[in-house]
């Protein structure tokens, strides 16, 4: 057991999270944003297909995407994403975040088109070394 959680710093890097709950929102708004990252919030799998269609190529470094949501799940919104026509589509890490943390969930998110899949409650060092390890990632694609 850690008692500190792992250096994180992300500073200008643009993070779409996608996130029904208040409480989850906040939680990964204040933990990137500490980090220097400019969050842009949605609260659906739709709303954040209509943000991510909208937004510049490469305007993003890295998606993290709830599963359980109304109107369009994260699955879905994942799928449809992947399969927009533009290279950042296809390339951009999207990490699940869901309570759900069955081996099928993983591999439901994996074949939705998610790269990786974090298990809520969200554990801090998990989280930073998650994102840090994918956004290292999209800097090296990009």
């Amino acid at each position: 057991v850690t008692s500190q959680p792992e250096e994180i710093s992300f500073p200008g890097k643009r993070i779409l999270v996608v996130e029904d709950n208040e409480l989850n929102m906040e939680i990964v708004e204040f933990i990137t944003q500490n980090a220097g990252a400019v969050v842009t919030k949605a609260w659906n799998g739709r709303e954040a297909l209509e943000i991510f269609e909208k937004s510049a190529e490469g305007c993003f470094d890295a998606i993290l995407m709830d599963v359980m949501m109304p109107e369009m799940d994260g699955y879905e919104a994942t799928e449809r994403i992947r399969r927009l026509n533009r290279k950042d589509a296809r390339t951009i890490p999207i990490i699940a975040m869901t309570a759900n943390a069955f081996t099928e969930d993983v591999v439901n998110a994996k074949n939705a088109g998610m790269n990786e899949h974090i298990p809520k409650p969200i554990d801090l060092n998990k989280f930073i070394r998650t994102l840090k390890r994918w956004i290292d990632f999209s800097e090296k694609n990009k």
